[in-house]
């Protein structure tokens, strides 16, 4: 038994959520054969904890199907480290990696999948945060129940308010929820600018950004300016949705942010009574639109009346109960976000250090 055959077994296990091998991943980074001592260290780019004792039993098996009298050390963990941005653009201090979230129309349930899949990032192991981008309607605070005005302990920056462990900033926590925001333009980008460079992020894997619906002069303008690792597109399964979540795709396209894929809301509604499953919005829209598009479909969310109920309450169902059925799917999305992401170029810039010469 060599090295080689034991990474030819590796070679031979696919990963769902990469898509590929883990050899091909570059998630293997040592193994070691001495007699029937075998030790293999893998190291996932992406959070894994819901599934990483399943991921090391079946890996386990594979291996031992292959080589019975193997004494096998698998050593399984991971490490989120910043992928490439846009061209010219500046990191944020703090973050890693900057993910938006949109949709080319509102009502379609965005807001709620961005606070899921950021508390789904954080349940996998993540150091996560959410960013509310929508100044004229911002919904993040109420949908996480927090309250009261951030800190700003010298009077230039904030500190980011924490609502079900994550790190959270909202146009919301600095007005009165009543107050409307008429403002043009150039004047909400600019706050979002301010918000986001000047709030004190600590040690972020991922920040969410819960983009304004539409594909206007304030969206196009914040994606030419945020540093974003990737974006996903959230959609209901109707022809009108489908119809504006190609020209979100489109944008992300237009200013050279990849698209991670393609998540379909409110697929499925389960009669609480009788458990028919109508496909109320129509069916296969976001499978469609992945596929034109050659990106994934992230996953399915159904339509439940719970997951309204517990965001008017400031409890959000993957925090609620984190291993509910429908946390489970929001938990599985963020792992196939990440791990599409992992694959993506890696940024290595802040891991060499800087050069600084002095004169004795």
């Amino acid at each position: 038994m060599q090295k080689e055959n034991i990474e030819a077994v590796l070679k031979d296990y696919q990963c769902p959520y990469m898509g590929t091998d883990l050899v091909s991943a570059n998630t293997v980074k040592d193994i070691t054969v001495d007699g029937n001592n075998v030790s293999i260290k893998i190291v996932l780019g992406w959070p894994a904890e819901g599934i990483m004792q399943a991921f090391h039993k079946n890996l386990n098996a594979k291996v031992m199907d292959a080589y019975p009298d193997a004494k096998l050390t698998l050593d399984l963990s991971y490490e989120i480290i910043p992928h490439t941005v846009q061209q010219s653009i500046e990191r944020i201090k703090g973050i890693k990696n900057i993910i938006a979230i949109a949709s080319g129309k509102g009502g379609v349930g965005k807001s709620t999948t961005s606070v899921n899949l950021a508390l789904a990032l954080k349940e996998e192991g993540a150091t996560a945060a959410i960013l509310d981008a929508d100044i004229y309607g911002p919904s993040i605070p109420r949908m996480l129940g927090l309250a009261g005005k951030p800190d700003s302990e010298d009077g230039k920056t904030l500190d980011p308010k924490m609502g079900h462990g994550l790190q959270a900033m909202s146009i919301g926590l600095l007005v009165e929820e009543e107050t409307p925001m008429i403002w043009r333009g150039p004047m909400v980008t600019q706050a979002l600018e301010q918000l986001l460079t000047d709030t004190n992020w600590e040690d972020v894997d991922f920040l969410i950004i819960d983009l304004p619906p539409g594909t206007g002069d304030v969206q196009l303008t914040l994606c030419q300016k945020i540093p974003l690792s990737g974006a996903v597109i959230v959609t209901t399964p109707q022809d009108i949705s489908l119809i504006d979540a190609r020209k979100g795709l489109k944008m992300f396209e237009k200013v050279e942010v990849p698209v991670l894929g393609v998540i379909e809301n409110m697929s499925t509604f389960i009669c609480p009574k009788c458990g028919t499953v109508e496909s109320i919005f129509g069916e296969g829209g976001g499978e469609q639109l992945a596929e034109e598009n050659d990106v994934k479909l992230l996953g399915q969310l159904p339509l439940l009346k719970s997951i309204r109920v517990e965001m008017d309450k400031g409890t959000p169902t993957v925090s609620e109960n984190p291993e509910s059925p429908v946390s489970l799917m929001y938990r599985d999305i963020a792992r196939k976000m990440a791990a599409t992401l992992s694959m993506r170029k890696k940024d290595y810039s802040s891991a060499f250090p800087k050069i600084v010469i002095q004169n004795d």
